[in-house]
């Protein structure tokens, strides 16, 4: 059994993709590369194809109707065979180094007494024209080179939230919380990050620079002209969060106020793209928004109305939205968040 699998979702990727999958070749038989073609126009199935033919022990090219990111996401975890799994998006790669590091630990943690359902490590911000590059790192969040349990977990700013990026899950995990992501969906790496965690009982951090997230491409669906086009998705992610946020029974204090204030950081970044898309339709969908969050948990809607980002994006009449999307920008820089 492979020790990694790791999914590339790709659509119309060919321009990029040959950077992604060759970074992801360093880690040899003990890596199982997925690249999922999600029904792309170009020639990202016949690349996908060419490298599943050069390295048929290492790569298998899987083809499919397009379903977005999320499907194939779900194309990856039905396929992998791997002990644990990865996404890495298409355009973005990751550092040789770090990547052998994260091998060799896997490879020991899967030979000691207890099972690891989570392996931890930083990404970097890729941005385009940028001369500083920003690392997530959590080494004042997580203890270093050790496994824990969210009683472990130190202080966590809103800016430290675990994205898709950062996370290795162990497979079994996967499939045993049932994740299953919304297809033809935009920003469904969030459910990725925040569903499977009420599964999740020990988890191992490394403080190594692993993945490179790439920004700076126009069509991005991070870009926050794109993402107020795309706000209905923004929204059916937002409201699947608040869902599995209800069914959890939490067990633990650390990781339920974790899982909130990451669904804060996500209904505050709803709220301000329909505030900054300034149509009488965007604000009613906000008021939606709310009332969806109150009429599904009283108590949640009332802590997220009453946090200090909830407050910040809640300023009443028009004046106060400005008031509001300037907070955000501050909260924004302060904080760390897209």
């Amino acid at each position: 059994m492979k020790l990694l699998s790791i999914a590339i979702p790709c659509y119309n990727s060919e321009a990029y993709m040959e950077k992604c999958v060759d970074s992801l070749l360093v880690g040899g038989e003990d890596v199982e590369i997925l690249i999922v073609d999600d029904g792309s126009s170009d020639r990202t199935a016949e690349i996908a194809d060419a490298y599943a033919e050069k390295y048929p022990t290492i790569i298998k090219a899987i083809h499919q109707e397009n379903g977005g990111h999320g499907e194939a996401v779900n194309a990856g975890i039905r396929n992998a065979q791997g002990l644990y799994f990865k996404v890495v998006d298409s355009d973005d790669w990751v550092n040789k180094e770090a990547y052998e590091k994260i091998l060799r630990t896997l490879e020991e943690l899967i030979r000691g007494p207890k099972t690891v359902d989570l392996l931890i490590s930083n990404f970097v911000y890729e941005k385009q024209g940028a001369s500083r590059k920003k690392v997530m790192q959590y080494r004042r969040c997580f203890p270093v080179e050790e496994i824990f349990g969210w009683n472990e977990v130190g202080h966590m700013p809103k800016g430290k939230y675990l994205l898709m990026h950062s996370m290795i899950y162990r497979t079994e995990l996967l499939h045993d919380c049932g994740l299953q992501l919304p297809k033809h969906t935009f920003y469904v790496d969030n459910l990725f990050a925040f569903e499977p965690l009420p599964y999740v009982e020990n988890l191992y951090y490394l403080d190594v620079n692993f993945y490179r997230y790439f920004i700076g491409r126009d069509d991005q669906s991070v870009n926050e002209q794109v993402m107020i086009r795309r706000i209905d998705q923004q929204i059916r992610v937002n409201k699947l969060m608040v869902d599995a946020y209800n069914k959890c029974n939490f067990t633990n204090k650390r990781m339920r106020t974790y899982m909130f204030n990451y669904l804060d950081i996500i209904t505050t970044i709803s709220s301000i793209m329909l505030i900054r898309s300034g149509t009488e339709e965007a604000l009613q969908k906000k008021k939606d928004l709310m009332e969806y969050i109150r009429s599904q948990n009283r108590a949640l809607y009332s802590k997220l109305r009453h946090s200090l980002l909830g407050r910040v994006v809640n300023l009443p009449g028009k004046s106060g939205r400005k008031m509001s999307v300037a907070a955000y920008k501050i909260c924004q820089k302060f904080y760390g968040f897209n």
